[in-house]
């Protein structure tokens, strides 16, 4: 499972940079700055979770006990996805019904970050 949150944390900031350019170059001239607020902030929560995925990844391969880091990457995976995916389908598609999700991907990023508090407990020396 850990080479899966290490490739799914390569695409994930691959696409956050891609996005990023995206926005900034494709988008400017198109939507008002509100807008392109929320898509920027929809990058920034991808970019840093996909490195915390990394991390994930990396203490995948170096601790014994993984159910609470396995949980961890599950969590910061599916919360980009709902977090930063509504802000990017606000944004492109001016519906404010994709409002709603981006608390319930919020949730789960701080899900990701207390599960993997807690695997850094059960995995101290």
């Amino acid at each position: 499972m850990g080479h899966w949150f290490l490739i799914t944390a390569a695409v994930s900031g691959f696409l956050s940079v891609a996005l990023g350019a995206f926005g900034a170059h494709g988008l400017k001239s198109v939507l008002p700055a509100d807008r392109l607020d929320v898509f920027a902030t929809g990058v920034t929560y991808q970019m840093n979770h996909a490195l915390a995925l990394l991390v994930v990844g990396i203490l995948y391969g170096l601790w014994s006990e993984r159910t609470w880091l396995a949980a961890s990457g599950l969590c910061f995976i599916a919360g980009t996805v709902l977090f930063s995916g509504s802000l990017y389908a606000l944004t492109l598609t001016g519906m404010k019904w994709w409002g709603p999700v981006t608390p319930v991907g919020g949730l789960l990023l701080l899900g990701g970050w207390c599960a993997l508090g807690v695997a850094a407990w059960q995995n101290l020396p």
